[in-house]
């Protein structure tokens, strides 16, 4: 029975749905109120207008009264039609209100005034227009209704209306059919409200339960904060982010997770935009538990107060936030800033290279050119002192050529670790002093002195002989390049332990602080403390340090400005067996090499004492 009540209804429904606004379609709440309007008065009102024809039958003629209240039915249905076309649901209930006030008026000023049985009606009128929800449209029907009430009360008092008469005939069926029709209107606007009551229900039900499936499988996590900032509320999410349980983070438990530096920026977003009512967006680092120790991981929060906190002070406001992980982000960030300051540090270092190769490679090779044009020049007649000399010029602008080419092939070399070292034992006094004779006429010429400080009980030294004099050879030239006149640099050498400690010190223009983080880097030059520009690659110091590491030695740099610079340059006496240390595969491959040998050897030897016994 109730299977066919529904199937009977269906059309009935499926007519009201497509009567609604399609404004209204989008938002099942607000369709299922356009749907309590319009269907208990299109039901209603084609109901009692069906009915017109039965009462007619019994009846018999109709006053003027009886038929100005059918005709009045109408109304509803214009009403309904209203809402249908244009979608304005406030307005079609304030017409509403208006029509059933205009009714109800009309009917008690012909049957008694406010005395008459169709003056209760007007109490009908407000509860009507509370289905709105609208504090605007239950003011208007109000004020409607107790308009009418006012007019009808007066107008008894001054005896204008004929006074109320039930008893006849026709008032008692005027009467009866009031009563009908005031309970089944009654009955429509109560299942009108039941509906919309279920629906409201059932549609925020469905939405709690999709927003708290949202929140649960969502990885960002959503909180919800009150007032200075305090959680009240944290989804699940938290627990993989922050590594704890979800009520340990209410409260301040965030806050007090947050870093000490961030915290700042953290309650600054949250009253900003429960202050500004805008949406705000910061990113800090907070304290996730891990299984081994706490760490810091930084976060994206977008926060903004809640619709509802509107009218609320700004420090009432509840403001609801979406927490996202971009540690990654600030990794890659991080990458791209520090790929981008090698991109701008390789740019720069390509530019002093050109610069540097444009006036190292020019100069001598003008001068190359330069006096062999003029020595092959037949016009030219040029006595033989003359000629040994630009002879030694181009002889001395080839061989800083190739010093420069060699400097750049041995630092390539160093770099891409295809430099190879062949440690040989040697005296380490007499390479040192080797050096500074080597350079004591260019010192002589810049007017430097050198001087030596070398240790009487110096020992051998295992290394590379032609890496150990170019190291000694560049820490001098340089010292020598960078002292002023009547300058002094000085060559040191002793034992501490298994190393030999090699110091080059002099008294230059020394090396300021913000350029000595920098000294070594291949083709940087720093500038004395009055802009003095010299020349040179800038590759010595890169070249000591890269052969200095291939020893596994160490470098220090000292140096002041103004005052003169000191470096210090420790290797290993023996290199050979630091760096079969370091290399234990390698050693035991040796070892087993030795040991093979030896045994080959005592074969060898036990075999040529029995061919001496036998003969």
């Amino acid at each position: 029975m109730w299977t066919r009540t529904v199937s009977f209804l269906t059309p009935v429904w499926n007519y009201v749905d497509a009567l609604v606004h399609p404004a209204a379609q989008s938002d099942a709440l607000t369709a299922a109120r356009h749907r309590s309007f319009i269907a208990p008065r299109l039901i209603g009102s084609f109901v009692a207008l069906a009915s017109f024809p039965v009462y007619i039958a019994f009846r018999g003629v109709p006053s003027l009264l009886e038929a100005f209240v059918f005709a009045w039915l109408v109304a509803p249905i214009l009403v309904a039609y209203f809402l249908s076309r244009t979608g304005r649901y406030e307005s079609a209930h304030v017409l509403s209100s208006l029509s059933l006030t205009g009714l109800v008026a009309v009917v008690a000023w012909c049957t008694g005034g406010i005395g008459s049985f169709a003056a209760i009606w007007l109490v009908v009128v407000p509860l009507e227009a509370s289905l709105s929800a609208s504090r605007r449209v239950v003011a208007l029907a109000s004020s409607f209704a107790l308009l009418a009430a006012g007019l009808l009360l007066t107008l008894s008092s001054i005896h204008v209306l004929p006074p109320p008469s039930l008893m006849d005939g026709g008032n008692g069926a005027l009467a009866a059919m009031g009563i009908i029709s005031a309970a089944l209107y009654a009955t429509g606007i109560a299942l009108g409200a039941e509906s919309l009551a279920r629906t409201s229900f059932w549609l925020l039900y469905a939405e709690e339960d999709r927003y708290r499936l949202l929140a649960r499988n969502m990885t960002d996590v959503i909180t919800r904060h009150g007032k200075n900032g305090a959680v009240l509320f944290v989804s699940p999410a938290a627990e993989s982010l922050f590594g704890l349980r979800v009520s340990e983070l209410t409260g301040h438990g965030m806050f007090d997770r947050v870093h000490v530096a961030d915290r700042p920026a953290y309650l600054t977003a949250l009253a900003d935009a429960a202050a500004l009512g805008e949406p705000r967006s910061v990113e800090f680092r907070i304290r996730r538990d891990g299984d081994r120790a706490a760490q810091f991981v930084w976060v994206e929060m977008r926060c903004q107060p809640l619709d509802r906190a509107g009218d609320q002070p700004a420090e009432e406001r509840e403001v609801v936030a979406v927490l996202r992980d971009v540690s990654e982000r600030k990794t890659n960030e991080r990458a791209l800033e520090i790929a981008r300051a090698e991109q701008e540090r390789a740019s720069a270092a390509k530019s002093r290279f050109l610069a540097t190769m444009s006036h190292e490679l020019r100069t001598p090779l003008n001068a190359i050119i330069g006096f062999s044009e003029m020595l092959t020049d037949q016009s030219l007649v040029f006595d033989s002192a003359r000629k040994l000399e630009y002879a030694k010029l181009i002889n001395d602008s080839g061989r800083h050529l190739l010093s420069v080419v060699n400097g750049i092939l041995d630092m390539s070399k160093m770099e891409t670790g295809n430099f190879e070292i062949t440690p040989e034992p040697f005296a380490a006094g007499t390479a040192i002093v080797s050096c500074c004779d080597l350079l004591a006429l260019k010192a002589r010429d810049c007017g430097v002195e050198i001087r030596t400080r070398i240790a009487l009980d110096l020992p051998e030294i295992v290394a590379d002989r032609r890496a150990f004099n170019q190291i000694l050879i560049n820490l001098i030239s340089n010292a020598v390049k960078f002292t002023p006149r009547d300058g002094r640099v000085t060559v040191g050498a002793h034992c501490e332990g298994a190393r030999l400690v090699l110091v080059v010190e002099d008294t230059g223009v020394g090396i300021g602080e913000d350029d000595l983080p920098r000294v070594g880097e291949a083709f940087f030059q720093a500038r004395a403390s009055y802009d003095r520009r010299h020349d040179g690659t800038g590759l010595g110091l890169s070249i000591v340090k890269g052969l200095v590491r291939l020893h596994d030695g160490e470098v220090d740099i000292a140096s002041r400005l103004g005052k003169g610079t000191r470096v210090t340059v420790r290797l290993p006496l023996d290199c050979e067996g630091e760096r079969r240390a370091a290399d234990p595969i390698k050693l035991v491959t040796e070892r087993a090499h030795e040991l093979a040998a030896a045994a080959n050897f005592d074969v060898h030897a036990q075999g040529h004492q029995q061919v001496k016994k036998s003969a």
